[in-house]
């Protein structure tokens, strides 16, 4: 049966991948996080200018990853599939509006902080 020029095996065969995809762990970016990036080792501190900017690279590593899989799949890469392409743009998508999130909420804690009354 086809929907709209698709069959609909094919359609069931990107759901499954898409929910495989769902099932497997993703813990390369979690361990990332999780680690020290610049810490004093007596005081055990982390530096707060070298954990935003390890989160920034792996945002910036998140897009260009998905970019280069797009770029990949328009020019008929067999090995990339359409899925592939769509999971790797949402999660830079989301990666992206995360990263914004805490720029929105540094600016207002820093413009509290700035109206505060000495």
């Amino acid at each position: 049966m086809k929907a709209g020029g698709i069959d609909s095996s094919r359609i069931e065969s990107m759901l499954a991948q898409m929910r495989a995809a769902a099932q497997r762990p993703q813990t390369e970016g979690i361990a990332n996080l999780a680690s020290p990036i610049n810490s004093d080792k007596s005081t055990g501190r982390i530096d707060f200018a070298d954990a935003l900017k390890a989160s920034l690279n792996q945002v910036n590593q998140v897009q260009k990853s998905a970019e280069t899989l797009g770029k990949n799949f328009a020019l008929g890469d067999d090995s990339v599939s359409l899925s592939d392409v769509m999971i790797a743009g949402q999660k830079a998508n989301i990666s992206f509006q995360a990263t914004i999130q805490v720029r929105n909420k540094l600016v207002s804690a820093y413009q509290d902080i700035m109206s505060m009354q000495i």
